[in-house]
């Protein structure tokens, strides 16, 4: 293997669930595909390229510079912001045409401002906190003043309303609660708005599992990499995994009874045996939680992480005869032969969630995107 540490995405399978997305919502509520944090480490530009294949119509980031970075590749689609953009941020923001997330009366005061010094038009989503608390106003009436104030302003154009979701991955009533108070919010400003406007609520979770959030669009993320967001099985939701994680071995060596491995001395073997050394570690992404608490994919085997997560590597337990070679291929996301791991596997272990798994692979661990096995460039995205 001649990378000691590979991320393998398939495009073509954010390009399926993308696709299987458009089917659920159905024909009229539009798909904006949520590319933020580098595509949840999946490679923003050729993620945003494959979910576009797949029926998106729209994207969504956290911060002028990764609107930027789309804009820069070609993007021409409309980018939404969904994070707090600073004084220092707003002209790249502005710059890269994209729409912004407005709560504050200040700051629409300052959009003005600059859409006037740029000779431009902004876009602007007005947010409601309907029970996140983070993000946006609490008090309703505060949201539709500020609808009323950037229906008035020729600088600013309300391209939509929103709020977003706390519990659609676990507890349904409080999520319908949000979405009553978010009912009476969007109704009232629609009979404030000059122009139709775009009402959205729904992350994947409730993409997934709350028909009546869907309004006029959806806000997916990690259902597009193929993660569950309720950290269980994607399958049980006909998602695709995109991302595999791979690596190899690079030493064999034995262990007898009493002798150790890692730092710490936090495996001491019972047994004569053999430990593997797996050229991946916290520098990759693979947490010191997972120390004596992870297992990997060699050969279609299952076998145990033993010993401390260092910063490069790992080692395993693969017994006394074990029916490998250094350099055989080992994954720690993905499926070799029978077996199977997910990153809501790895998740579980350490009482996260798969987004984070997904996030926390460094830039130190290359990124190879292809479709269904075929590589392509991974800034075009083929």
């Amino acid at each position: 293997m001649a990378l000691r540490a590979v991320a393998e995405v398939n495009l073509a399978a954010i390009e399926r669930n993308a696709a299987r997305l458009c089917a659920r919502i159905g024909a009229h509520v539009r798909l904006c595909a949520v590319v933020k944090a580098d595509g949840y480490g999946h490679g923003a530009v050729p993620s945003a390229r494959a979910a576009l294949r797949g029926g998106a119509v729209e994207l969504a980031v956290a911060t002028a510079a990764e609107a930027g970075e789309l804009r820069r590749a070609g993007l021409s689609e409309p980018i939404l912001v969904l994070g707090a953009i600073s004084a220092e941020e707003l002209p790249d923001a502005v710059m890269a045409g994209a729409e912004l997330t407005v709560w504050d009366p200040a700051f629409v005061s300052t959009l003005r401002s600059q859409a006037r010094a740029r000779q431009t038009r902004i876009g602007v989503h007005v947010k409601l906190d309907s029970g996140l608390g983070r993000l946006g106003t609490r008090d309703a009436r505060q949201a539709l003043e500020l609808v009323r104030e950037v229906v008035a302003s020729p600088e600013l154009h309300l391209s939509g309303v929103m709020t977003h979701l706390a519990t659609a991955d676990g507890d349904l009533v409080f999520a319908s609660q949000q979405l009553d108070l978010f009912d009476t919010f969007e109704a009232e400003a629609r009979a404030l708005a000059s122009t139709d406007i775009t009402a959205h609520a729904a992350n994947s979770a409730a993409t997934l599992r709350l028909d009546r959030s869907h309004f006029d669009m959806v806000r997916a993320g990690i259902a597009l990499y193929g993660g569950d967001p309720m950290n269980r099985d994607p399958a049980d939701h006909q998602l695709e995994p995109a991302l595999t994680l791979r690596t190899y071995v690079a030493a064999l060596k034995p262990i007898a009874v009493g002798e150790s491995t890692g730092y710490g001395r936090r495996f001491i073997s019972q047994r004569e045996s053999v430990i593997a050394t797996i050229p991946i570690g916290y520098g990759d992404g693979l947490v010191r939680a997972l120390a004596n608490n992870c297992d990997v994919l060699i050969g279609g085997r299952r076998y145990p992480l033993c010993g401390m997560v260092s910063m490069d590597n790992i080692t395993v337990d693969v017994g006394p005869e074990p029916p490998l070679r250094v350099g055989d291929p080992v994954t720690l996301i993905g499926v070799d032969g029978a077996e199977r791991q997910t990153a809501e596997d790895l998740a579980q272990r350490i009482g996260t969630i798969s987004y984070e798994a997904f996030c926390l692979i460094s830039k130190r661990v290359p990124r190879l995107h292809h479709r269904d096995g075929v590589p392509v460039d991974g800034a075009h995205g083929g």
